[in-house]
């Protein structure tokens, strides 16, 4: 699965189950996992020697997980909550009616879009193991990452500036249908406001 190796395949089913007793999860944790997931397999174990690549200083190793779902629109807090009852780096392969998208946990769920079961492949590029695994979390949530920032600071800012987008998108929404002079000039003074905040935020990545 995802052009990986054959070397790092694996074919173990996890028991949904099994998580939940390992976890003592309530019964109303377990109802909304089992809304959302048909099937958990582990399908690849990925270490430096599998790879070919040195070791790294923090990564070990990780897991990619294929969770079957029933349904497409799911819950992206039960895939949160799955990346972090397992005590392991892992990708999750989203699968439902012959197509995936692949999500990761880093700070907040990442995912790509939906694709054919076949047509997506994860490039493994860095000089470490290290590297290795923060080069799959940018491919997967498609992070740009501006000089003086981390990964972690890069995806803040992503975030920061979605959320300005889809706020000034609905004040404009807003402005466009008032029909009171007095409200709609302090909607628009709000939106002026947010551009001012998303312009600031690009002056100071340069």
């Amino acid at each position: 699965m995802l052009g990986l190796p054959k070397s790092t395949e694996l074919n173990k089913q996890l028991p949904k189950k099994a998580i939940y007793a390992k976890f003592q999860m309530n019964t109303a944790a377990k109802e909304k996992i089992d809304s959302d997931i048909s099937r958990i397999t582990i399908v690849n174990e990925v270490t430096p020697d599998k790879i070919n690549v040195s070791k790294g200083q923090v990564i070990e190793s990780f897991f990619v997980m294929n969770v079957t779902l029933k349904k497409k629109d799911f819950d992206e807090k039960n895939m949160i909550t799955l990346s972090k009852l397992i005590p392991q780096k892992m990708l999750l392969v989203l699968e439902f009616n012959g197509m995936i998208k692949v999500a990761i946990f880093h700070t907040k769920l990442l995912q790509t879009d939906w694709k054919a079961v076949d047509s997506y492949n994860i490039e493994l590029r860095g000089l470490n193991f290290d590297k290795v695994w923060e080069n799959i979390i940018i491919q997967i949530g498609d992070v740009t990452i501006e000089q003086g920032n981390t990964l972690e600071q890069q995806i803040a800012s992503d975030e920061r500036k979605q959320k300005l987008s889809k706020e000034m998108e609905r004040l404009e929404k807003m402005a466009r249908n008032e029909k009171q002079p007095k409200k709609k000039f302090e909607t628009v003074q709000k939106i002026n406001k947010l551009k001012n905040d998303l312009e600031g935020l690009d002056v100071r990545k340069q």
